[in-house]
């Protein structure tokens, strides 16, 4: 299996709301992302279901990579809280995109390479950051493949 951990991408600091869940990704965060998901296509990733957070920002950085995805794309409240095997349970394809949030996604990313979660800040993920895990979806049973700042992608993603 090829699971892709996804941070979101750049969001507002306060939404118009107050409330955290409604906070959108800036233009800024956007126009990056976007620009990421070209960098992510060129390197020839295609997810066959994506996942992510009910949040705002989560929902629209999974907008943003929508031309990468061959199946469904669809919520888990799961990537939202502290990584669970509930969470696994939802993940059906061969290539699975999870789209999250910091701290998370580093847990999860320990979790399942390390097999514990205290190793999170090893891998501190930034906004719109991407990590490429490789086998069994289960703690301690996959492998780092790639690890890409939103940098990178970004730059792969210029026209």
């Amino acid at each position: 299996m090829e699971l892709y951990l996804i941070r979101h991408a750049e969001a507002e600091e306060r939404a118009p709301s107050g409330r955290d869940e409604a906070r959108a990704l800036t233009p800024r965060g956007r126009r990056e992302f976007a620009r990421a998901a070209r960098g992510l296509e060129r390197l020839g990733v295609e997810f066959d279901q994506l996942l992510h957070s009910p949040l705002l920002r989560a929902m629209e950085t999974a907008d943003l990579l929508s031309k990468l995805v061959a199946g469904e794309t669809r919520v888990a409240s799961e990537l939202a809280r502290d990584p669970s095997t509930e969470l696994f349970a939802r993940c059906t394809g061969l290539r699975v995109g999870l789209v999250g949030h910091e701290p998370w996604m580093s847990e999860l990313v320990a979790w399942l390479v390390v097999g514990e979660r205290a190793h999170a800040g090893s891998f501190a993920f930034k906004k719109g950051a991407v990590a490429k895990l490789e086998g069994e979806l289960a703690p301690g049973a996959m492998r780092l493949a790639a690890f890409w700042p939103p940098s990178a992608l970004a730059e792969l993603g210029r026209d």
